[in-house]
């Protein structure tokens, strides 16, 4: 397994975070609607994983899901 599937693991059987979610805790959104903060802090981990990011609550109810388009070749996927 690489590093970047088990960073961004749903919770484990025990129901214990998954280092994303886990990073994500408290993390204030200047903007809601372009959470950039979110996809600073899923880049740090691996910056080509993060072109995607669904938002759930914890309930499991997607809340958004926020899409970034490369720009200059930054991800050649």
């Amino acid at each position: 397994m690489v590093p970047s599937t088990w960073n961004a693991a749903p919770r484990d059987y025990k129901n214990r975070m998954g280092a994303y979610e886990a990073s994500l805790i408290g993390t204030k959104l200047v903007n809601p609607e372009q959470p950039v903060e979110i996809l600073k802090t899923v880049h740090s981990f691996d910056p080509c994983i993060a072109c995607a990011v669904h938002i759930i609550d914890t309930k499991g109810k997607e809340l958004g899901v926020y899409k970034v388009e490369p720009v200059g070749g930054f991800c050649n996927v």
